[in-house]
């Protein structure tokens, strides 16, 4: 029997992925998660064989509850469900580990299968995503430069950002200036919003 961890935040959505799944002869949902700060603690207590994580949680994203359970748990077979088919969230995703990147909107039946097969050792990406992803290349920003658009789309201010992030206030506007070149954007809302469409945030 397959142990799977379900970590998403719209109850509705978790609860027909767990009736779904649960339909499978072979899959067990052995937790539920809401938060993705809670995704360490319940592999750890559950012990599943595939975690199945959201992209937007709160708490912490999917992306970095992903990037927690390679290292606390790296046997961990980890799929990534998202709503939003942004090639830089599968490039995000692959790069931190992911053994499979899917949309809600997959059949569950090619959903319970990406689960199977991650277990056998497969990799498993939505083909139309891989193609994308491709097409897009990697994102232009630099880690920093993603730290500081990420500050700013929490709202706040270059003050803040600087404080927050241990910067002057010079190389926040720095940061949000070659972020704003990089995006194409005029100003810092705009690099904010292209930044997260394409996944880069």
């Amino acid at each position: 029997m397959i142990k799977l961890l379900l970590a998403e935040d719209q109850v509705m959505v978790r609860e027909a992925l767990a009736a779904l799944l649960g339909l499978e002869p072979d899959i067990e949902i052995a937790a539920q998660v809401g938060r993705g700060d809670e995704v360490l603690d319940a592999v750890t207590r559950h012990r599943p064989d595939v975690a199945l994580l959201d992209i937007e949680m709160p708490g912490l994203s999917g992306l970095d509850a992903l990037a927690g359970l390679r290292a606390a748990h790296p046997s961990l077979k980890v799929v990534v469900l998202t709503t939003f088919g942004r090639p830089g969230y599968l490039r995000r995703a692959m790069e931190s580990g992911a053994d499979a990147f899917l949309v809600k909107d997959a059949p569950a039946a090619r959903l319970a299968d990406a689960v199977r097969r991650v277990l056998a050792g497969e990799r498993v990406i939505d083909p139309d995503l891989a193609a994308a992803a491709l097409a897009e290349g990697a994102s232009p920003l630099t880690d920093r430069e993603r730290d500081v658009l990420g500050a700013a789309a929490r709202g706040a201010g270059n003050a803040e950002v600087a404080a927050e992030l241990g910067l002057s206030h010079g190389t926040v506007r720095n940061y949000l200036s070659t972020a704003m070149q990089k995006t194409g954007a005029r100003n810092r809302t705009e690099a904010v919003r292209i930044a997260h469409e394409k996944g880069w945030l």
